[in-house]
């Protein structure tokens, strides 16, 4: 499933826990992996640019990527990469070298350093995930996503969506290999289907988004077991993105994996609310899978 993983670095500690988990990624998967920082000259160079910056500013700026690979790399434990410092803005220059080289998997931290010569993180990640076209795992460098080991728990919300039925398939392999437990868990977000503000959902409309979530958390359930997995399931009534982080901390699970939903523009992608919002706020990794490269393959 994943034989090239890519792993864009500022050199964060942020950055340096993405790559730890891309590292775990790759040995389960036997993937190569590839660890890049982006050099982006024009920001760099602000007001001082309109005239372009000299070979000796661009070598210093490219020194420091140099410097941020470096840092990182030790996250791989001495398993050889490949290394590549790129230019240009960062997002775009991320997407650009995975489509290149046909990248499996991105792994990046959400925050980073900040600078003339280094780009914010978290935005940097949220475009990636916007406009990459393969799987995206963000991770942030807090005590809750410490590798100790082997993933012991990977949570797969759904509901009952394309987008969401697209990230089945990798929670699963993700779990065969880890040798975790699944966590199919799907939220009924009873506020977005009252009637009007402030009253309750009628009671025959509750049971119906119960019912269809009942069967979307089967669905995985049927494919876990057939992987030989164990699989616990979760249908309750609350708000989608707070409650699936809530179930996440309560549960210790070491992996969030979802879908997002599709296509909009010429080369945009959409996060849904609810994922956006597990990505940010969400101090586990999360795998966010775009629905679109899915249904090309």
């Amino acid at each position: 499933m994943y034989e090239t993983i890519l792993v864009p670095t500022d050199g964060s500690e942020h950055a340096i826990r993405a790559a730890e988990h891309a590292h775990y990624f790759a040995r389960i998967f036997d993937a190569t992996a590839h660890l890049v920082s982006a050099a982006d000259i024009q920001t760099a160079g602000g007001m001082f640019n309109a005239g372009g910056v000299d070979q000796q500013f661009i070598e210093r700026i490219e020194a420091e990527n140099e410097e941020a690979i470096a840092a990182t790399e030790a996250a791989f434990e001495g398993d050889a990469v490949e290394t590549a410092v790129l230019r240009g803005r960062p997002a775009d220059a991320i997407v650009e070298y995975a489509d290149e080289h046909d990248v499996d998997f991105i792994s990046m931290g959400t925050h980073g350093r900040t600078g003339v010569s280094r780009y914010v993180a978290g935005s940097v990640t949220e475009r990636v995930v916007r406009q990459a076209s393969c799987p995206v795992l963000t991770a942030k460098a807090v005590e809750c996503s410490e590798l100790t080991g082997d993933y012991g728990d990977v949570l797969i919300p759904t509901d009952g969506s394309d987008a969401a039925s697209i990230a089945i398939g990798h929670g699963i392999e993700i779990a065969k290999r880890a040798g975790a437990r699944i966590h199919a868990v799907n939220i009924v977000d009873v506020g977005a289907i009252t009637l009007t503000p402030g009253s309750s959902a009628p009671t025959e409309l509750v049971e119906r988004f119960e019912a269809e979530g009942e069967r979307a958390t089967e669905e995985i359930v049927d494919r876990a077991t057939d992987a030989g997995l164990d699989v616990t399931t979760s249908v309750q009534e609350g708000v989608p993105a707070s409650d699936l982080l809530d179930y996440a901390n309560e549960h210790e699970v070491d992996l969030v994996t979802m879908g997002t939903t599709g296509r909009t523009g010429l080369n945009r992608y959409l996060l849904g609310s609810t994922a956006e919002r597990v990505i940010r706020h969400a101090e586990m990794p999360v795998l966010a899978v775009n629905a679109r490269r899915d249904v090309e393959r």
